[in-house]
């Protein structure tokens, strides 16, 4: 048995920003217009009007400022309200894989291991570009890794889920040297036109190169457990996938084909499932409180991560022990938790502990314990 460690990671950031302003100014054109084409439904009671966003609205939702994206132009466009991407040849390289290449070389530069020894890719995100073939298979070729590749979508807890995979493999003997890349294209599966979620997500892409101890030289975070759960809900749901076109009227403009959210039910439901299953990873691992310096959760909800880190630490988190990064990314789906590790671990000493936890759609949770070297 081998002890798996993280090397590195890397964070590919979209060159484009969207701020609030510019969002709910293109969002409040949409309402109008769409107001003003049903004026009469409207005004005979047979349709409500779309009420307007606002960038308070926003940040006393979410803590959320602004979004990486891809295209921010179909965005704010109040006739289009979706990013616009090229079509490209199959023959191209898709855009998930083209943004996963940046992350990756920067994860393998900062783990000084070179892309020919991973012989691993494991692609976990929540919004795959395609079924088949793998978008990990057509990474792994473009990266010029070994080994053998494979898809991992558990919504939000992809990157946790995917590590957690990966470092058992690595335990194991099975593989010597893995990558988990996190590549999300949030603003294709948002719906632009509603206003209780048009602010949620951006654009990015991270990855993490796990390897055995024994082959490192540099720093490093050695994982010293691994805790996933899932438990099945309605809550979070998209109903889009290749029966569609099976289905009457399944073509059309349905609202259920992108991302939908009950967000009541879920902060109700999953809050008190993710504090538990923290807590109780800790408690079986004998890691208190007070030795965890550090908890870098899913970025969703500013009030969700605030409600958690007191829960985990038994009071509110000092400044620097629960860092937030989504004021500047938005929710990224599974790769908001790897951002915050990121950029927030550098400073942490030799014996420390920090937790890494995402969550969402499922429900799935998953934790990693680590400890730096």
């Amino acid at each position: 048995m081998f002890n798996p460690v993280i090397t590195g990671t890397g964070v590919f950031t979209p060159d484009q920003i969207i701020t609030n302003d510019e969002l709910v100014e293109a969002f409040n054109a949409y309402a109008d217009l769409m107001n003003l084409k049903n004026a009469t439904a409207i005004t005979a009671g047979d349709a409500v009007p779309i009420e307007h966003s606002s960038s308070d609205f926003i940040f006393k939702a979410s803590g959320i400022e602004q979004r990486f994206v891809i295209d921010k132009t179909g965005v704010l466009n109040p006739e289009v309200m979706h990013p616009l991407f090229p079509e490209r040849a199959d023959n191209d390289i898709s855009l998930m894989a083209e943004m996963a290449l940046v992350s990756c070389k920067k994860a393998l530069e900062q783990s000084g291991v070179t892309a020919e020894a991973v012989d691993l890719v494991i692609c976990a995100a929540s919004n795959m570009e395609r079924s088949y073939p793998a978008v990990a298979i057509e990474i792994q070729e473009a990266l010029g890794a070994g080994g053998f590749s494979f898809d991992m979508n558990v919504a939000c807890s992809s990157a946790t889920f995917g590590i957690q995979a990966a470092a058992d493999m690595v335990r194991t003997g099975s593989v010597k040297k893995a990558i988990v890349v996190n590549p999300e294209i949030c603003s294709a599966h948002l719906e632009w036109r509603d206003r209780d979620c048009h602010f949620i997500f951006g654009d990015v892409s991270t990855a993490t190169v796990i390897e055995r101890e024994e082959d490192v030289k540099g720093d490093y975070f050695e994982i010293l457990s691994t805790r996933c759960a899932t438990q099945f809900s309605n809550n979070i749901r998209n109903n889009n996938g290749y029966l569609r076109r099976s289905r009457p009227y399944g073509l059309e403009d349905r609202r259920d084909m992108q991302f939908m959210q009950n967000g009541r039910k879920v902060f109700k439901e999953v809050l008190p499932m993710v504090s538990g299953h923290i807590l109780k990873h800790m408690a079986d691992e004998g890691v208190s409180k007070d030795d965890l310096r550090r908890i870098w959760l899913h970025q969703a909800n500013k009030s969700m991560n605030d409600f958690i880190g007191r829960k985990v630490l038994g009071r509110t988190p000092e400044p620097g022990e629960q860092p937030n990064i989504l004021q500047d990314y938005a929710n990224t789906s599974s790769a908001g938790s790897i951002i915050a590790f990121s950029q927030n671990s550098a400073d942490l000493n030799p014996g420390d502990h920090g937790l890494i936890c995402s969550f969402g759609a499922g429900y799935s949770v998953g934790s990693i314990l680590v400890r730096k070297h």
